[in-house]
């Protein structure tokens, strides 16, 4: 190995400088190393932040918050209506408020969901990502879960403010806890539901604006073909026959689920799911999609990064 160099980066005695390791000035890191499950956490969080825009410029805030003010603003209207006249009961249930805003909520996914994997695959940081003690299944558990747990709190917010304007009300307060517990457990449902599409189409494109097109494009396209389907199957052969076809859409699925597992009424005109029978069918469903989904991403991601 050569000499030091001398302080005016000259080399001693005319040896060259090939191997010697300068010292730029850099802070080393002496503190403690925290492992995949810091790593995991990090990610999760980073994700879940960045679905608000949290941390971004105020650009970035912008469209996640004005499509939570939309989403929150009927509740609003609804609860002084309720309180100002003494309604009974709320002019949407819990379960019926996610379908009622399913524009909006479209519209938050398919831009969320992009903006958690695209721009990974897009900017090429993978191999970034498992240079460090994490996995590609932890990569994309905690990419998925962070969108999830986003969208869950947008569907929940306006049913945390339908609740508390029914207590304000002075509905009877267990039947309404016990209604809008069975609305929250719905959103996590229909969260999860909606995380697992959109995350699957957004991870096959690199490019944010297609990933957000491909997701409208099939929510709305799903919704149509589901509601004519239940129709015509329902018309031609039974109600319970034309209900099979609501797992075709989300929102629809999120319905037949609610009416087997809570006994709620049909948002879904023409939704009639009828017995256990049926509640196994939309349940596996549910549950298949979702193990299938991840399948997907797992996949997907083994191919990318290089790692």
């Amino acid at each position: 190995m050569s000499s030091a160099p001398t302080p005016s980066g000259a080399p001693n005695n005319g040896a060259t400088t090939d191997s010697v390791i300068h010292d730029i000035g850099f802070r080393h890191y002496d503190g403690p190393r925290l492992g995949r499950g810091w790593a995991f956490r990090s990610l999760l969080l980073e994700t879940l932040r960045g679905c608000y825009g949290l941390g971004r410029p105020a650009k970035v805030k912008a469209m996640p918050w004005v499509l939570v003010a939309f989403s929150i603003l009927p509740a609003l209207i609804m609860v002084t209506v309720a309180i100002v006249t003494s309604l009974t009961e709320l002019p949407l249930s819990y379960v019926g408020y996610p379908q009622a805003m399913s524009l909006p909520l479209s519209l938050f996914v398919a831009g969320r969901a992009p903006y958690a994997v695209s721009r990974d695959l897009r900017d090429g940081v993978m191999p970034l990502y498992l240079s460090r003690p994490i996995k590609r299944g932890d990569y994309v558990v905690a990419k998925f879960s962070g969108l999830a747990i986003g969208v869950f709190l947008f569907i929940a917010a306006p049913l945390a403010v339908l609740y508390i304007g029914a207590l304000l009300a002075k509905f009877p307060v267990w039947h309404e806890t016990w209604i809008f517990l069975g609305g929250v457990a719905m959103a996590a449902v229909l969260a999860l539901i909606l995380t697992a599409l959109s995350m699957v189409l957004a991870a096959f494109t690199r490019r944010r604006g297609f990933g957000v097109a491909a997701i409208v494009t099939t929510l709305v396209f799903t919704a149509i073909f589901a509601s004519v389907l239940v129709h015509v199957v329902g018309d031609q052969v039974s109600r319970a026959a034309g209900s099979y076809f609501a797992i075709i859409d989300p929102f629809a699925l999120v319905d037949a689920l609610a009416i087997s597992w809570l006994g709620v009424e049909a948002t879904t005109p023409g939704l009639e799911p009828n017995g256990a029978l049926d509640m196994l069918y939309f349940t596996l469903v549910f549950i298949g999609f979702i193990a299938g989904s991840l399948g997907i991403l797992l996949r997907r991601f083994r191919k990318v990064g290089g790692v």
